[in-house]
């Protein structure tokens, strides 16, 4: 399968290298909504691999303690996972998390944060993503592991 098979992949890459391509054809919405309610930025990108980053500060995003909140670090890790696997999708198709995981090792007060996202193990329906959060002094700060369903034909329809 050649780059030119994943269309998806192509119009993200355009997107790290700054460009913004029209996403005529694609059945596929980016930045998302909630990508750009939250300033969620694509770095980089590869098949079943990608890394977004958030200038993280507890003062817009805290929590009751006055850390960044655990639910934007999930966020951060679904939204990266759902971009890697996104890179694997072809006409037809779709995709949707089964389930997500995190572990949060240390807190965050004001950090850019980046997101790593990779495929364990690529299956035909179900795929396993880690991710890992960092912080700019490349301090892991939380780990996230997800199953993600592809969809086909029917099933995809709408989504």
């Amino acid at each position: 399968m050649t780059d030119h098979d994943l269309p998806v992949l192509e119009f993200l890459r355009a997107h790290v290298r700054g460009t913004h391509p029209d996403a005529a054809g694609l059945r596929m919405r980016y930045p998302t909504a909630i990508s750009r309610l939250l300033d969620f930025r694509i770095v980089a990108v590869d098949r079943a691999m990608a890394a977004l980053e958030l200038d993280a500060d507890a003062q817009r995003h805290g929590n009751q303690q006055g850390t960044v909140h655990g639910g934007l670090l999930c966020e951060l890790a679904d939204a990266t996972i759902g971009t890697a696997h996104s890179t694997l999708m072809v006409a037809g198709e779709s995709f949707a998390s089964i389930d997500l995981r995190t572990t949060f090792l240390r807190p965050v007060w004001r950090s850019r944060l980046r997101a790593h996202a990779w495929a364990e193990h690529r299956g035909r329906t179900i795929s396993h993503y880690a991710c890992e959060i960092q912080r700019e002094d490349g301090a892991v700060v939380a780990r996230a592991a997800s199953a993600i369903v592809t969809l086909r034909d029917a099933a995809a329809s709408g989504r």
